[in-house]
């Protein structure tokens, strides 16, 4: 059966790989700023900078199986070299805008059967890496957020997030873009890799497809990183 399913941001990295493992089985809608990259995949388009504009629900299906948050920052840098702006920067990009996105298709999700949510996180919220304070701040404020809403919007949505590591996508770009710097990413991980979009597309498939009795989780697809020390 064919799900509806809406993503934020699905026109690089992790949110295209969702498309292209989506969009063959399911009605895809895509919101995202620029729809380049996947003009050759069976979507529908919505022209949107979730920073300033509000997604309009009457342009989405009554009924809404599936929502996924894709955008987000990497702002790695030492405190001191952080402006209060960033920090608010970094919040309306990764916290309001998905709030924004959830409060405005939430009628269209509780509509479905069962609808699943998947937010993303990082592997630097429940492990402490230096120069990661702005996004760990943001990214706290999720993993509070799905847990919260996992708890109050049961049992009708589900909603998880992942917490990634480093991921090979044009946002990671400046950290893996010589040889040395990925040699030195690569060996930080137990795995001794960097993750792709796919993997971490395949686990947000599977939340989007399979949620009926998993909610309220940040699931680690970090490589290792964030529990082993090897």
């Amino acid at each position: 059966m064919k799900k509806n399913i809406l993503i934020i941001g699905g026109s690089s990295g992790i949110g295209l790989e969702i498309v292209r493992k989506l969009n063959k089985e399911h009605n895809i809608f895509v919101a995202s700023r620029t729809n380049e990259s996947i003009e050759s995949l069976d979507h529908k388009f919505i022209k949107i900078d979730v920073t300033k504009d509000s997604l309009d629900p009457s342009l989405l299906p009554d009924s809404l199986d599936g929502l996924v948050y894709c955008p987000g920052s990497i702002n790695l840098r030492p405190f001191r070299g952080l402006k209060p702006e960033t920090f608010v920067e970094d919040f309306n990009l990764n916290v309001m805008g998905a709030i924004k996105t959830i409060s405005a298709v939430l009628k269209n999700l509780n509509n479905a059967d069962h609808s699943s949510i998947v937010l993303f996180s990082t592997v630097a919220v429940q492990t402490g890496m230096p120069f990661h304070s702005s996004i760990a701040v943001s990214k706290g404020a999720i993993e509070g957020l799905t847990r919260s809403l996992a708890a109050e919007l049961a049992p009708k949505v589900s909603i998880n997030a992942i917490a990634p590591s480093l991921v090979n996508t044009p946002l990671a770009e400046k950290f893996l873009n010589s040889e040395s710097k990925m040699e030195r990413a690569m060996d930080r991980h137990p795995l001794k890799k960097v993750g792709s979009p796919e993997e971490l597309a395949n686990t947000a498939v599977y939340l989007l497809l399979n949620s009926s009795w998993i909610t309220g989780q940040i699931i680690g697809v970090d490589g290792g990183i964030g529990t082993l020390k090897v």
